[in-house]
């Protein structure tokens, strides 16, 4: 089996981890633009060997892991060159805009256009882990447009690695994960802001930060790198999620000047629920 990981960072190191788990005598290639990043992957054993695209003719996978906005280049430039019977998957956060750069590419059939839901705030070969995906969900969009012993292909090592699928439309999964990670990624980094600002003026500000605040604001340590093209891709709806975000915020601070504490109360106990939701998603990983 020759596996074929483009971007060899958390998302796709942690692949190939798992596939070096699942199938010892799999051969794993990397191809990354970022030299030190190679070097450190094949360094880790991440990955056995450096490939170039034109090695990509007799893989078995191809596994894209880039930012979103150099998927839209690199997807049909893979889909160019690789053989009949190879399945390419590609793991960013948006999924309409790379379903409607491969829409009518020769090769479409072999593209299956997923996002799985996993990952930390790190990056680079470094941050892959083993295991990352267990318990975890992996989006499928347009899986009717990928031949069929290509998607068993791929289903089989998703759910060996201990994924659970779920299916959706692109437009669908675009909106829906602007509410539930790309928005909880602008928080994180805006209420970053917000107190390195205010710590220029109290340098013991962090001296008071516990658990809560690291706890809330870690996602700020994500790669900007990564993260803006995918706020470029889904501007549309995080600017939707980010009106009623910013909506709900003003109304909480009008009830703290009104002196609402009763209104106050009773908006955070109506979201309390939250814990049943979440605790309904464990139950079910």
């Amino acid at each position: 089996m020759k596996i074929y990981v483009i971007g060899i960072g958390l998302i796709g190191g942690s692949m190939a981890l798992d596939i070096k788990t699942l199938h010892p005598e799999a051969k794993i290639y990397g191809i990354d633009n970022n030299e030190s990043h190679l070097a450190e992957a094949i360094a880790l054993g991440v990955v056995d060997a450096a490939a170039t695209f034109d090695d990509l003719v007799d893989a078995d996978f191809v596994i894209v892991s880039v930012p979103v906005d150099v998927a839209l280049i690199v997807l049909p430039k893979v889909l160019d060159v690789i053989g009949d019977n190879t399945i390419v998957f590609e793991v960013g956060s948006t999924k309409m805009p790379i379903c409607e750069a491969v829409a009518n590419h020769p090769k479409r059939r072999n593209f299956i256009a997923t996002h799985p839901i996993a990952g930390t705030e790190f990056s680079g070969p470094s941050a892959a882990i083993k295991g990352l995906f267990q318990g975890k969900t992996n989006i499928i969009c347009e899986v009717e447009k990928t031949t069929f012993k290509l998607q068993e292909k791929a289903l089989d090592l998703f759910k060996a690695m201990g994924m659970r699928i779920r299916y959706m439309d692109p437009k669908s999964h675009d909106k829906h994960i602007a509410y539930v990670s790309h928005l909880s990624h602008i928080s994180a980094f805006m209420l970053g802001k917000t107190v390195i600002n205010k710590e220029k003026d109290e340098q013991d500000i962090f001296d008071m930060a516990g658990s809560g605040f690291e706890s809330t604001v870690r996602l700020a340590k994500s790669s900007p790198a990564m993260w803006t093209p995918i706020f470029k891709q889904n501007r549309k709806q995080v600017v939707k999620t980010l009106e009623e975000y910013i909506s709900n915020l003003s109304k909480f601070k009008e009830l703290l000047e009104k002196e609402d504490y009763d209104a106050i109360y009773n908006e955070m106990q109506s979201v309390n629920k939250i814990k049943e939701i979440l605790n309904g998603m464990n139950v079910k990983k």
